[in-house]
Formats: structure tokens, sequence, C-alpha cells
């Protein structure tokens, strides 16, 4: 066994079982082309080589420097038959226009993958509908939410079915339409844009905000629109808002984007958060004991991603370190980053952004008025200062002219009441919670 196929072996017993056959299995080491400097491997596609790239370069080139004491720079080339020039020429650019044209949708993004709790169930059962009955049923799905909730893994999900069954797959941020769009007008090429985007069966547009206020992506975009929506083509497409809320964009796209099905996604609650954060380890090989599980579930938001990104940091500080994953580890390797969001939001942050979405003069805030709209404005404001800034609830107290810190301990407790009681009221603290991080973010 050479040293790349030991790294691999090594490998296996730190990642998922499906990860590994359907990618890493692949690779073969290029020990003619490698160095101490220069892992080669090859790989039979772009697709899987972009792939292993993305996700495992890092782990691969660490196993490396474990067993050699050097890390090296990872290389994968495309492993083709022994064929005439020609032959590789073609076949290399057929491999090219397949990713092309999935622009590397990631394959860990599945339907059996995405953890449904009460706050996507309606999104990951359109999704999954979607899929079933391509072009028949909710065309186009319109999925939004908050950043990180889930949306681009429903979009992508839907995408790998579709893939698996052979279909034309598009999927394009609304930022690369946009370039693209740019592009092709400019090498007069426009035909060839064309035929990319009308000619699939799928289309998953992410991020459809951005095209906000762009008028000549906007006239582009309902053309492709009609063209699949005629042909009986799947559109699918994400956003941070419904259509109504998405300043700039004109009529005829508000109304087609609403003639499918409008599918929001909230931010999660606590359970459905540990339930993610177990099937991550679980893919991933990671363990993680309930203590830690819960920590990161409590303390690190509703942000999906960022959440995944901080069971990836640990993972990879406790290889390197050779130290088990503890609640005091855990709490040693992420104390900056949660020091850093709290230290990003501010008292007057909360004020300003409770004020307007409650519409409430910000001036009454701080003054003796005791209306029921605005002692509940207070109340949230207090809330949402105890758990998104690191001020004490002395320093709470005092921004709001208070004599101690005992009618603050009674808004939180107040608060806390109506949580339990009210459903409604808690999606409400956790759209402006949701709010005031993406204002300081």
């Amino acid at each position: 066994m050479n040293i790349g196929e030991k790294i691999l072996s090594e490998l296996k017993k730190e990642i998922s079982e499906n990860d590994y056959n359907q990618y890493i299995k692949k690779l073969s080491y290029d020990t003619k082309h490698s160095r101490s400097d220069i892992a080669h491997f090859n790989a039979p596609n772009l697709i899987i080589a972009k792939w292993i790239k993305t996700k495992y370069e890092f782990q691969i080139a660490h196993l490396f420097e474990i067993h050699t004491g050097i890390k090296p720079k990872l290389e994968i080339s495309i492993k083709t038959k022994k064929t005439n020039v020609a032959q590789n020429i073609k076949t290399s650019q057929s491999a090219e226009k397949n990713v092309a044209k999935t622009n590397f949708l990631n394959p860990s993004l599945t339907f059996d993958s995405f953890i449904v709790g009460s706050s996507n169930q309606f999104a990951y059962t359109a999704a999954r509908s979607v899929s079933e009955k391509l072009g028949q049923l909710y065309n186009p799905l319109f999925l939004y939410g908050g950043v990180g909730l889930g949306k681009t893994h429903l979009l992508q999900a839907i995408g790998n079915e579709q893939i698996a069954l052979g279909k034309n797959v598009v999927y394009t941020t609304l930022e690369m339409f946009m370039n693209s769009f740019t592009s092709h007008i400019r090498s007069q090429t426009m035909d060839r844009f064309r035929e990319k985007f009308r000619e699939c069966d799928l289309l998953l547009i992410d991020d459809i905000q951005f095209i906000s206020r762009k008028e000549q992506t906007q006239e582009e975009f309902f053309h492709t629109f009609n063209e699949l929506y005629n042909a009986k083509k799947q559109i699918v497409i994400t956003a941070d808002r419904p259509p109504n809320k998405i300043a700039g964009l004109v009529d005829r796209l508000k109304s087609r984007f609403e003639w499918g099905l409008m599918a929001d996604i909230q931010p999660p609650g606590l359970e459905t958060k540990i339930e993610i954060i177990k099937k991550k380890c679980e893919l991933d090989r990671i363990s993680l004991n309930n203590d830690v599980i819960n920590f990161i579930a409590t303390n690190m938001g509703d942000n999906i991603r960022e959440i995944e990104g901080t069971i990836i940091k640990l993972n990879a500080l406790s290889s390197i370190l050779n130290q088990k994953i503890t609640l005091e580890f855990a709490k040693n390797t992420i104390k900056d980053q949660l020091k850093e969001k709290k230290e990003n939001v501010t008292i007057d942050t909360i004020a300003q952004i409770v004020s307007k979405e409650l519409n409430i003069k910000p001036s009454d805030i701080k003054s003796k008025k005791r209306t029921q709209n605005i002692v509940n404005a207070r109340r949230i404001i207090i809330y949402l200062a105890r758990n998104l800034t690191p001020n004490s609830m002395p320093q709470i107290a005092m921004y709001f002219g208070m004599k101690d810190h005992t009618a603050i301990s009674h808004s939180m407790k107040k608060i806390n009441e109506i949580i339990d009681e009210d459903e409604n009221f808690k999606v409400l603290l956790e759209e402006l919670s949701n709010k005031i991080h993406s204002k300081e973010n």
C-alpha cells in the first residue's frame, strides 16, 4: 500500500460511508507525479475532482502531514482513457459541459440529510412534491426565509435527485446569472446563454432578491421564465423574503413568482437545531457528547451554515491538537466567536430596529409612558439586549434610566412567560433577532 492509498484508508475512518463510496473511493494516487510537497490524485471526472477539493482538501493534506511531516498541496487530475488526443479533448469538453450545467451542486445536500422540524416542514414537503412531479405541481416553487436556514439545501436536494434521474439541471445564483448575462451580451453570444437557461428540465435560481432594480436582467429572466413555464419545465427559486417584499421587482415578475407555491422557512426551534447537529455529526463521523451539542444549539444562533461551520472547526482542531471535544474544549474554541457576535450588537441598534418594526417612536422607549404597546416594545428590547449583547442587567437598567436591575429581572420573567404561551410572539422575537444580526453583520 503506497502513502496515498494509506491516507485514503485513514480518511475513510473519519468521514461518512456515503462520501467515501461515492467520491473518495474513486480517487487513485498518482505516484509518478507526486512529490513530498505535492499529493497528486486522479479522479474519473471534473465533478468528483472539484467536490473533493472543496470538501476534503484540508483533511487529506493534514493526514499527509501527520504521516510524512510535510503538508502537501493537493492536485487532482481527470483520468481519461488512453485514446487519441481528439478523443481526450472531446471527453474533457463534455465533462466541462456537464459541470457547467450543474454548477457543482453539492452532492451531500439531499432530502435524506435535511432535518425536518416544525419550522421547515411545509417547505420540505413542497420541495419533495415538486421533485416527484417535476413541472406538474407547484411551478414555480418559491422558497424564502432568513440566511442559513436551509433554502439552498432544499434547492440543491431537488437538483441532485433529478441529476440522478438523468435530467438536465441548471443551478445558478442570481449573481452568476447576471454575470453570465452581461458576459454573453458583450461577446454577442446570447444564443448560447439562452440555450443553457431555456433548454433545461429544471432551473434552480438561488437568491433571486438580488435581481432588485436590475432592469435588463429582469427583462431577460422574464422571458426565460415564460419559455420554461410554457414548456412545462420546473422552476425553483429562493429568496430571503417573499416576492411582494422585494423592492424594485417589476409587477409581472412578482405575479409569476406567485403563480405556483410560496413556502417559507422559519428559524429552527431548539429541538430541530439539536437534531441538525446530531445529523451533521453522523454524516461526517464526528463525535460530540450531549453537553457540547446543547451548548452549540443554545449559543450559536439560528444560522445552520454557521452551526455546521462550528462543528467542522471543532473537529479539525480536535484532530490537529489530538484532543477530545469536551464541553470546556468547545467553549474555549468558539468563545471569541460568541464574544464577537455579542459585541457587534448594541442596545441602541436593538431599540432602533424594534421601534421601527413595531411602529414606536424611539424617544418613547426611554420615556415614562406606560401604554401597552410601548411597555411591550420596552420588554422586547430588554429581552433582546440581555440575549444578544454582553450587557449585564444593571447596565441595561441604566440604559433605560431605571433605579436598579430588579425591573429588568421582572421584564425578563414576564416575557419568558409570554414566549411559553404565545408561539407567534416567539416567532416575532426570532425575526427581530435575525434582523438585528443582519444589520450588524
